[in-house]
C-alpha cells in the first residue's frame, strides 16, 4: 500500500529538487476530500515532461517498472510502493496536454484545473474536480472507481 506518509515524502523530495507535480487519482480524490477515503496501492503522479530526468533523479530508489510513454510510467520500489507517473507538456497559458496513447491523440488539462488539496492536513498540488471526474470517463470504471466519484459527487455535487 502507498501510504499518506510516503506521497507525502514523494511530493516533498520533488519540491526539493524543484520540480512540479500534481496528485490525480485516488490520492487527488482524497486531496480534494481532505480525508483518506480508502487504502491506495499507488500514487498518481503528474508532472512537466521537461523535468522528468530530475524527477527521476529524485526518485532514485524508485525503479522504474512499467513503461507506457509516452502516455505514462510506474516506479516501484522493492517494498511495492508504486508512482504512476503522467508527463505533461505545458502551454505559455498554463494548460497542459499529456500523450492518450502512441498515434497522437490527447488529454487536455486546462490551466484552472491545477489547484491543491490537503493530505494529512498538509496541503498539496493535484487538480480539480471536475479534471478527476473527466479522468473517470470512456473506461469501465472498477468498484474504487465508483466509489472515488461517488464521493466527489456528494461532497462538491456536479461539476458538470
Amino acid at each position: 500500500m502507498l501510504t499518506a506518509e510516503i506521497a507525502l515524502a514523494v511530493l516533498s523530495r520533488l519540491r526539493a529538487a524543484g520540480c512540479h507535480a500534481w496528485i490525480a487519482g485516488g490520492w487527488g480524490v482524497d486531496a480534494l476530500l481532505g480525508r483518506e477515503t480508502r487504502a491506495h496501492s499507488d500514487l498518481d503522479l503528474l508532472h512537466r515532461v521537461e523535468e522528468e530526468p530530475t524527477v527521476l533523479a529524485a526518485l532514485n530508489d524508485f525503479p522504474e517498472s512499467e513503461n507506457f510513454r509516452p502516455v505514462r510510467f510506474v516506479l516501484t520500489r522493492p517494498d511495492g510502493a508504486s508512482l504512476d507517473l503522467h508527463p505533461l507538456q505545458f502551454e505559455d497559458d498554463g494548460s497542459a496536454t499529456q500523450a492518450a496513447d502512441s498515434a497522437g491523440g490527447l488529454f487536455r488539462y486546462p490551466a484552472d484545473c491545477f489547484v491543491t488539496g490537503t493530505i494529512g492536513g498538509v496541503t498539496v498540488p493535484c487538480v480539480s474536480v471536475a479534471q478527476q471526474l473527466r479522468f473517470h470517463e470512456g473506461y469501465e470504471p472498477r468498484p474504487h472507481d465508483l466509489a472515488d466519484v461517488a464521493a466527489l459527487r456528494a461532497e462538491f455535487g456536479s461539476t458538470d
